[in-house]
C-alpha cells in the first residue's frame, strides 16, 4: 500500500499495488479529466508525478508514443490512467490545470 498525495490540493489517499493512478483519483472524488476511459489514447489524465517515481510501473511504449504527442510534458510526466502504483513507496502527484478541473 501507498500513500498518494494530490497537489495542488494536497490531498492524501491510500492506494494498493496494481491500482492505476487515474482510478484511485477519482476513488478519492478528486476531479481529473480522462477522455479515453483510460486507455493511453487522449493524454487528457497527463499529470506529473513529483515524489516516488520509483513507487509506479514504468513508461509503456502506449504511454510513450502518447506522451510525445503532448505539450508541455517533461521528465516527470506520466499518464495517470497508465502509471500503477507498486506499493513501494508514497507517491507525489501534481494534478495540471488544463486537464483537471482546476
Amino acid at each position: 500500500m501507498s500513500l498518494i498525495t494530490i497537489m495542488p490540493s494536497g490531498k492524501t489517499i491510500e492506494a494498493v499495488e496494481g491500482t492505476t493512478l487515474l482510478a484511485a483519483i477519482l476513488a478519492a472524488e478528486v476531479d481529473l479529466t480522462h477522455n479515453c476511459e483510460g486507455n493511453a489514447q487522449c493524454g487528457t489524465c497527463h499529470i506529473f508525478v513529483h515524489e516516488g517515481r520509483k513507487g509506479v510501473s514504468k513508461v509503456a511504449r502506449e504511454e510513450n508514443e502518447k506522451l510525445d504527442s503532448i505539450v508541455g510534458v517533461g521528465s516527470k510526466s506520466r499518464l495517470a490512467c497508465q502509471a500503477k502504483v507498486l506499493g513501494t513507496e508514497n507517491i507525489k502527484v501534481e494534478l495540471l490545470g488544463f486537464g483537471s478541473g482546476l
